[in-house]
């Protein structure tokens, strides 16, 4: 799993709490894993399709930097899939998980396309 953005936590992501709102959080994860379907994908015309259960494994602070990492799963005819992580940037205590997040590329009307990507050749581009 790579780490690819971090965030600071501040007052206007905090809930009742005053800690992390998980609303704030995923909103994040669906933005940095679309951005990183698009990258692997070579196309902006990707959407989120799924996302597995979601565990909030502890919670982040005002103050708090966290990272999110995503770790490829699985390439099909018009589907990427990923797996996250978000965690503590200074204490890598983590905070969510997310086993499985799918996105699928779309043509101009929203339904599935094939997007011509393989596993040899999302290889050539992991580095991405």
């Amino acid at each position: 799993m790579k780490f690819y953005s971090r965030k600071l936590i501040k007052p206007g992501d905090l809930n009742a709490r005053n800690t992390l709102f998980g609303g704030a959080l995923l909103r994040w994860i669906d933005e940095e894993a679309g951005i990183y379907a698009m990258t692997k994908l070579d196309s902006k015309h990707v959407v989120t399709k799924y996302m597995s259960e979601i565990d909030f494994v502890s919670s982040a602070e005002q103050g708090d930097v966290i990272e999110i990492g995503l770790g490829f799963k699985h390439i099909g005819k018009s589907s990427i899939s990923f797996s996250c992580e978000v965690r503590n940037l200074f204490t890598k205590q983590t905070i969510i998980m997310i086993d499985n997040i799918v996105f699928v590329h779309v043509d101009k009307n929203g339904k599935p396309q094939a997007h011509g990507k393989t596993l040899e050749n999302l290889q050539l581009i992991k580095n991405k």
